[in-house]
């Protein structure tokens, strides 16, 4: 063990450590919260983050360790054509700012899932929370497996302790801080992978090793290969385009801007700043794929035989190979403690997301819809333990870094992106369409099959490659890009099932009686908006056909009018309303009226 670069890395957790302390210090003490605001402080820091901190902690929640060792195993593998994520995932953001940031800051929700929730009821969106849930704990796992492969690498220690103290120090801070914590945490996040990795990159390149990259240019460029390469190659592309914006770890940092406009333009800064941090690790991948390591210390098996490139099995330490053979011990500790505090604070990003989601989407809307404030509190952190454990272990049981990290765009790409767009552009979008497009992405992404996770395909798209390794066992690739095709059915089921159900049910085709989801034109009282009119507070008859405000404290935005506006009973929906004129719902505060 090397004592000097232990000491090292422990002096950059303290750090990590005291800023989360600190910065959940400034979280409202319970009592001086009131009434709805306490879960907003925990899980949104009271919606009070600024433009500057924003666009930190959106940069930083993406350039993590999965992002720095994972760019440079990808550039090393297939040069720089084959590192899509930093490229995808900075599209991403912008896109996500472009659709999604302002209207969902707009609306006041807390996660992600509200408006899946409000609109298709408590218990199915709620079934939405499990590719979200899924998504957030590969890519916790992920960064916690780069922190093990670089701590094993540079200290000698071994990947289980390093990862699981670790992965306890983030979820500690997290645990007592909330949002304010993890998102100052991003800001030193920020500057160490800034100041470790550019002090690293040149003595890596004055390395006698080394080569010169401008020499060999032709070869960390890379190529994507022929049509079969190319078509799977925009498969992934997309995925990560539109498969990263479906995040609660995203729209955390997007509903706790103090503006909309904010919230929209931390997303194209961040993106810019996605591309600018990226620059280091391809660098650092270009300069592993010109070394020659025989010239180094480097002994992959440690029997003494030295290699001249990287083995398959340990390209994703690719990182601290570099920072271990090729710069000095005092530099290497320096690039150590970058990527660990980047680790750590990204962990608990993702750890606070899937947490909060729990809490807020299955517990209080769900499961106990009566909960205090301070129950769905205690509900987050004790699940800010569970998920933080569980990504640990699957950190310490998946081998391939950027395989996980493509792996956790996956379902939420499939799944979770075709709902997102139908709930906040389709008014017409319902249940029945929401189920349906579920089940039929579902399916066709898991017939697919998934090799990291050892599950074979049940069905052989085309150009379907099957190989036949040495020892037996039989190896096969969809080139097909079935992950974009099981994208677009699910939203094109989403969509066709909604207006179907929609034109039958309310063209009086099927009884209304059917409508057993009672989402088009049976709804209940409870579900349905009240208009902006305050004049309706006169009437209470009228008044109590509306909820004035719902428990998680919106006003469900189903967008209905007064001829589609079909109450609970068997008269016709254009008689039922007709004492409602069309009126323009909203979400605003109805405090101040009197409940029915």
């Amino acid at each position: 063990m090397d004592v000097i670069g232990l000491v090292a890395i422990i002096f950059f957790y303290v750090l990590i450590l005291m800023v989360g302390l600190w910065a959940g210090r400034k979280t409202k003490h319970s009592s001086d919260c009131q009434e709805g605001e306490k879960t907003d402080e925990v899980m949104l820091a009271g919606r009070n983050i600024g433009v500057v901190v924003g666009i930190f902690t959106m940069t930083a929640t993406w350039v993590g360790g999965a992002y720095i060792n994972g760019t440079a195993e990808a550039l090393y593998n297939g040069g720089l054509l084959g590192c899509q994520a930093p490229f995808g995932y900075s599209i991403s953001l912008i896109m996500g700012g472009l659709l999604f940031a302002e209207k969902m800051r707009a609306q006041g929700y807390v996660t992600m899932l509200d408006p899946f929730q409000i609109k298709y009821g408590e218990r199915v969106g709620g079934l939405l929370f499990l590719p979200a849930l899924l998504g957030e704990v590969f890519w916790s796992a992920a960064i916690l497996a780069a922190l093990g492969a670089t701590l094993s690498v540079i200290l000698g220690i071994a990947i289980t302790p390093s990862v699981v103290i670790s992965a306890l120090i983030a979820i500690f801070y997290t645990f007592t801080g909330g949002l304010y914590a993890v998102a100052y945490t991003d800001v030193v996040q920020l500057f160490c992978i800034f100041i470790g990795l550019w002090v690293c990159v040149p003595a890596a390149l004055l390395s006698e090793a080394s080569g010169d990259i401008s020499r060999n240019a032709e070869d960390w460029l890379g190529s994507i290969g022929g049509f079969r390469e190319t078509v799977l190659w925009w498969d992934y592309m997309l995925l990560l385009i539109f498969g990263g914006i479906p995040w609660q770890v995203y729209f955390q940092r997007v509903l706790s801007s103090r503006t909309a406009s904010g919230a929209k333009m931390l997303s194209f800064v961040a993106a810019l700043g996605c591309l600018i941090m990226a620059i280091p690790p391809v660098l650092i991948g270009a300069i592993a794929r010109n070394t020659n390591w025989t010239y180094t210390n480097y002994e992959p098996w440690g029997n003494g035989t030295k290699v001249d490139s990287i083995p398959v099995d340990q390209r994703n330490m690719v990182v601290p190979l570099v920072f271990q053979q090729l710069t000095p011990p005092w530099i290497a500790f320096i690039g150590l403690g970058a990527v660990s505090a980047a680790v750590m604070s990204s962990a608990d990003s993702s750890i606070l997301s899937a947490a909060s989601m729990f809490a807020r989407n299955i517990w209080k809307l769900t499961i106990r819809p009566h909960a205090s404030e301070n129950e769905v509190i205690f509900v987050m952190r004790i699940g800010i333990v569970c998920v933080g454990l569980l990504a640990t272990l699957m950190a310490l049981t998946i081998k391939s870094i950027y395989g996980l990290w493509y792996l956790c765009a996956d379902l939420v790409y499939v799944i979770l992106f075709p709902q997102l767009l139908c709930v906040v552009y389709m008014e017409k979008s319902n249940t029945y369409g929401s189920l349906s497009g579920y089940a039929v992405g579902l399916f066709l992404r898991l017939s697919g099959g998934e090799p990291l996770l050892f599950f074979p395909p049940l069905i052989h798209f085309p150009m379907y490659d099957e190989v036949i390794n040495d020892d037996g066992s039989v190896t096969g690739t969809q080139y097909f890009p079935f992950r974009t095709v099981s994208m677009v059915m699910s939203l094109t089921t989403c969509v066709s099932v909604s207006l179907l159900t929609n034109h039958l049910f309310k063209s009086g085709k099927i009884p209304i009686e059917w409508d057993f989801l009672t989402c088009v034109v049976n709804i209940p009282p409870e579900r349905i908006n009240l208009p902006r009119d305050t004049s309706f507070a006169t009437s209470t008859d009228t008044l109590a056909m509306h909820k004035i405000r719902s428990e998680n404290g919106m006003v469900n935005p189903l967008l209905l009018t007064a001829n589609d506006s079909g109450l609970s009973g068997g008269s016709s929906p254009a008689t039922e309303t007709s004492a409602l004129a069309p009126t323009d719902f909203t979400t605003r505060d109805y405090n101040s009226l009197e409940r029915p």
